[in-house]
């Protein structure tokens, strides 16, 4: 009984503190936190005059916390400092035989430089440009070379049990269209069925033409559709599409992704006209060999709106993976990982340096603070690239993860997002009503993080709408 009477007066102190520090929040965000059950030794803030690094107000600030793809900022911004905002991948193609009455008497390769939106209309052009060079069969083969990366295994259904979500698919030197497809279900006017359109082509793909429709509300059409991709060659659906979701577009990660890219290629080269003698296979270009020409992709810049507006992860690797690549001559996440590193201790010196493990904050091990992030944007805001890492940034309630219908504060805010199954996070600039622009960082990692979202927004609001640029407080 002793021992149980001392621990008393310890517990009401906890609990006393716990309290003074949930009133030092704004009201709506403490009100938020406690209709989520999520506690305030789950969330860390930061909120800062951006340019002048005024605390406005802070909670938890240095604890170790898991971002989600809030993770995106540190290698987006790394990578526009390293590489530059006008950099472009170069996806080389080559040819070792001669052309003759159309026909090339030898292989056609094709070698990966870790293009991360080689996306089925730049192949469609790829392809047309091989057929600028008088090319309209191959003797021989379409070689891909893959080998500007680290060979790893990889299972998509790992993370999350998901394997079908593009999101999902590996990183590749020779990435092809995220290694999916996009099935679109449009229902015949006034019939039983819905058509079937799927790109790309994939060669060897018995898909089926129609589907049957049914009445009822649209809801989860996808479960209703009962699809089977046990056998990538003869993907069946067992179930009904309802009339009532009119077109529909359904993004599929391919149930083969080994397999994905030789079918793709020789799918969209038929499809063109193109014939093959030869087959699609794995290999290496030969030393010496010239390129006929190589496809770029759009800048840095450009490729990095892609990532952060809709927190695109494999996109994010591949860049990842670029950085060794580009300095040592492969691709590993290793080797990126130091890079990195080294980025963060030039700039802000060691000790809180980013715990990362591919760039794009798809793990449970990542860990930085939220005092980290907001120097980080600190430093963003002072840098010459400021425009580029804002502009990719998604707008509150207008694009990108902050869509129409999810956040208030339209327009005020630019907001990196992060969303794991126990983390929620959001990190960027808040236009405040004064004019002035603020940095602002806020992570949950909880159970509860999801149901913590309404305490996310409210902090938004606070800041963009009611912090006058004299408040502060800060919550240790």
């Amino acid at each position: 009984m002793p021992a149980l009477r001392s621990t008393v007066p310890l517990m009401l102190a906890l609990l006393a503190t716990a309290a003074a520090a949930r009133d030092s929040l704004p009201p709506a965000v403490s009100q938020a936190l406690a209709r989520a059950k999520v506690p305030l030794e789950a969330v860390s803030i930061v909120v800062e005059e951006a340019g002048s690094h005024r605390l406005v107000l802070g909670h938890r600030a240095g604890a170790s916390m898991n971002p989600a793809s809030v993770m995106k900022l540190v290698t987006t911004l790394a990578a526009l400092e390293m590489l530059g905002p006008t950099w472009t991948w170069k996806t080389p193609v080559y040819t070792d035989g001669t052309v003759r009455d159309g026909v090339l008497q030898g292989n056609l390769y094709l070698q990966g430089q870790g293009d991360p939106k080689l996306v089925a209309e730049r192949i469609w052009l790829l392809l047309r440009r091989v057929q600028g060079l008088g090319i309209r069969q191959i003797a021989g083969d379409i070689v891909l070379d893959r080998s500007a990366f680290e060979a790893f295994n990889h299972d998509p259904a790992e993370f999350d049990g998901e394997a079908l979500r593009p999101y999902n698919a590996a990183p590749d030197a020779l990435l092809l269209n995220f290694k999916s497809v996009l099935m679109t279900f449009v229902p015949t006017p006034g019939g039983q069925t819905a058509e079937l359109h799927v790109e790309p082509p994939l060669a060897g793909v018995n898909w089926p033409a129609q589907v049957p429709l049914r009445d009822g509300a649209c809801n989860d059409y996808r479960s209703g559709l009962r699809a089977d991709f046990s056998d990538p060659a003869r993907p069946r659906f067992a179930g009904r599409y309802p009339a009532a979701c009119g077109e529909k577009v359904w993004p599929l990660a391919w149930s083969d992704p080994a397999g994905f890219g030789a079918r793709a290629i020789e799918g969209m080269w038929r499809a063109i006209g193109g014939q093959l003698s030869g087959r699609v296979r794995e290999g290496r270009v030969p030393d010496g060999l010239a390129p006929a020409f190589a496809l770029e992709s759009p800048p840095l810049a450009e490729l990095v709106r892609d990532i952060n507006k809709y927190s695109n992860n494999v996109m994010t690797q591949q860049l990842f993976l670029t950085l060794s690549l580009q300095q040592r001559g492969l691709g590993t996440y290793a080797g990126s990982r130091e890079l990195l590193q080294g980025w963060w201790r030039q700039r802000f010196g060691s000790g809180a340096e980013p715990q990362m493990s591919n760039g794009a904050g798809l793990s449970r091990e990542d860990r930085v603070s939220a005092a980290a992030l907001a120097r980080l944007l600190q430093y963003a805001w002072a840098s010459p690239l400021m425009p580029e890492l804002m502009s990719s940034l998604p707008i509150t309630g207008l694009d990108g993860t902050l869509r129409p219908g999810r956040w208030r504060s339209e327009g005020r805010a630019h907001l990196k997002t992060g969303s794991l199954r126990d983390v929620s996070a959001i990190a960027g600039y808040v236009h405040g009503p004064d004019g002035r622009r603020h940095v602002l960082v806020a992570l949950i990692n909880h159970p509860n993080a999801v149901a913590g979202r309404p305490a996310l927004e409210a902090l938004v609001e606070w800041t963009a709408r009611r912090s006058p640029p004299t408040q502060k407080a800060r919550i240790e």
